[in-house]
């Protein structure tokens, strides 16, 4: 009798570890998709995933975004020594919290952007998307790059994730996860006025941005003038002064 009662106690004691270790795992995996954007409750509003590097030699570079279109076509955004700056929107075809984003920058060109910056979508490329997912939640005027490379330079965790990038300077001036377009734009507009206080320049308020074809006429423009040599400032960009009309002597 005593051994059974001995067996039955190890028992119950073994189980309440069980139990407990199941718990713990659960909290933390709670915890780990919370601190993702993942939360269960659709109404809440959980913190957001911030990294505001300063400017200056402390900040991180930034990159030209080079890839394929939806449509297959060959690509390349000038993003570094862009007389603009590029708000960068790392999304997927299968991320549920990014389809709220897809859908807010289906009015693209109406969608206040902070720091006045263009906005360019960035998904990974054919192997790891869904091609008829992406031309459903592609209907809309914001560019969008296919680029595995994008997303290992700008070392993206998650998704969706931003990367709001310096165009002179090169620099990403701020980086975040977000679960709502208005979670992202107050964590913009605080690190541009993060920098700006820091001694970066300042920046334009948010504005509407330009039809996808004016934004990539601009973005092959650019390139091309990068890659001669034609850099903002260069006096080919401006028009002679013509010289004052000779006068004659009396």
């Amino acid at each position: 009798m005593l051994t059974l009662n001995v067996i039955e106690a190890v028992a119950i004691v073994g189980l309440g570890v069980l139990v407990f270790g199941l718990l713990r795992s659960h909290a933390e995996i709670l915890h780990r998709l919370h601190s993702l954007g993942a939360g269960l409750d659709p109404d809440a509003e959980p913190p957001l995933a911030v990294r505001r590097p300063r400017p200056g030699p402390s900040a991180s570079d930034g990159a030209d975004v080079t890839g394929i279109t939806v449509d297959d076509e060959p690509v390349s955004v000038g993003v570094v020594g862009a007389r603009h700056d590029t708000l960068l929107a790392f999304l997927t075809t299968g991320c549920l919290t990014c389809v709220g984003f897809w859908d807010t920058f289906r009015d693209h060109r109406r969608l206040p952007i902070p720091g006045g910056a263009r906005l360019v979508v960035v998904v990974k490329g054919p192997d790891q998307e869904s091609q008829s997912r992406l031309l459903e939640l592609t209907a809309h005027d914001a560019p969008v790059v296919r680029s595995n490379d994008a997303w290992t330079d700008y070392r993206v965790p998650v998704a969706p994730y931003f990367a709001y990038v310096d165009g002179p300077s090169g620099k990403v001036v701020g980086e975040g996860a977000g679960q709502s377009w208005k979670q992202v734009t107050s964590l913009l507009e605080q690190a541009l006025a993060d920098a700006e206080a820091a001694g970066g320049p300042p920046r334009h308020a948010a504005s509407p941005r330009p039809p996808r074809d004016v934004v990539d006429t601009e973005t092959r423009s650019d390139r091309d003038l990068a890659e001669a040599g034609i850099l903002p400032g260069h006096p080919s960009l401006y028009p002679p002064v013509p010289a004052p009309p000779a006068t004659q002597d009396r």
